[in-house]
């Protein structure tokens, strides 16, 4: 997974845009993968690119890792242009792919201290990095463990370590925990957030709604090749993800109806019944004070309550909102073709 990674020099550079693209087009064949992307990331953040697969985002991160030639437009990464200046940019970067790309006949820690003299390190200073690193992933224990016997989560965690060897300003991520078990995500995304300091930018792709809530500061979300919407996931709920909702079950199915009169003027715009499982949810205009107002208008009555929450909105409700399908489903009758496109770019 880890491709290449750069030499830092963080102190002077912290300012300014990390990661800036300007009408990036991107054609396989037929198939538009890109189509006039415009987005910008600003330092010491993580931004995380949310999409489907065969949405276009593994195109665009190997566009902004010098791997891949836009068609138009222009994009740059830590100040440098990205097709006129590839070799300013490697050094500053590093770059985890989507599957792991760690020597198995090595064990943990020779395959640090080989990417670290590759990155010319002197042997004492390549051996250091590479202890430091196996004891920030948690894989001390395995250094000496040839990394063929080494779990999915583990290889995971060692190539990131692998892409933190030359201390890179700018990390780029595609799709870092597919494939995961929960618990090696959790641990995996804890390294990530870690990044983000010390004047650290990390770019993300992912098709997981919770990790882009979870770890982003900002998202775009791409969905057939086109930036659809951006902002903090606070600002992507509040104006996409519909409102706040009241769930409500009473135990006795045949008294939803008398349910719903006792909350006259509280579930009345907007509400959904289900009345085989007694359920009922409706907006919750004022939040958690509609919540207490529910239980105020049942006290007085001998309806016995089942089940009373607030849901707030999620990514999922977002994303669904304004794509029209989930992250998880295929983008349509185009995605097929431009999942094709996107494997020969290794597309995701």
């Amino acid at each position: 997974m880890a491709a290449f990674s750069g030499s830092g020099r963080k102190d002077e550079e912290c300012g300014g845009d990390s990661i800036r693209a300007e009408g990036i087009k991107k054609r396989f064949g037929n198939t538009q993968a890109l189509d006039s992307i415009d987005l910008v990331v600003e330092p010491n953040s993580i931004f995380a690119l949310l999409g489907p697969n065969g949405s276009g985002k593994t195109t665009f991160i190997r566009i902004l890792t010098t791997l891949l030639q836009p068609d138009s437009g222009t994009a740059s990464v830590g100040g440098f242009n990205v097709t006129r200046e590839p070799e300013k940019v490697r050094r500053i970067i590093g770059l985890a792919g989507q599957y792991p790309a760690v020597d198995e006949d090595l064990n943990g820690r020779e395959n640090l201290e080989m990417i670290g003299r590759l990155y010319h390190l002197g042997i004492r200073q390549a051996r250091s990095r590479a202890v430091e690193l196996l004891e920030q992933f948690q894989l001390s224990g395995a250094s000496s463990k040839r990394v063929r016997f080494y779990s999915g989560g583990m290889r995971r965690r060692l190539d990131l370590a692998a892409t933190l060897v030359g201390s890179p300003r700018i990390l780029f991520l595609d799709e870092p925990t597919t494939g995961l078990d929960p618990q090696s995500r959790l641990a995996l995304w804890d390294v990530i957030a870690r990044q983000a300091y010390g004047c650290n930018t990390v770019f993300l792709t992912t098709q997981y709604l919770e990790e882009a809530d979870r770890l982003a500061h900002k998202i775009a979300i791409i969905d057939r090749g086109r930036i659809i919407r951006t902002g903090t996931p606070a600002e992507l709920k509040e104006c996409c993800g519909g409102e706040s909702r009241i769930i409500l079950k009473v135990s006795d199915p045949g008294r939803t109806g008398e349910t719903l009169e006792a909350l006259k003027g509280i579930a009345t715009e907007g509400r959904r019944i289900v009345p085989q499982t007694g359920e009922i949810n409706f907006p919750a205009g004022n939040g958690s004070s509609s919540l207490f107002r529910v239980v105020e208008r049942l006290r007085g009555t001998d309806i016995d309550i089942k089940e009373l929450a607030l849901k707030q909105p999620t990514l999922d409700d977002v994303f669904l909102a304004i794509t029209g399908h989930t992250a998880e489903e295929e983008a349509g009758p185009a995605a097929p073709a431009q999942a094709r496109a996107g494997r020969k770019s290794g597309d995701g």
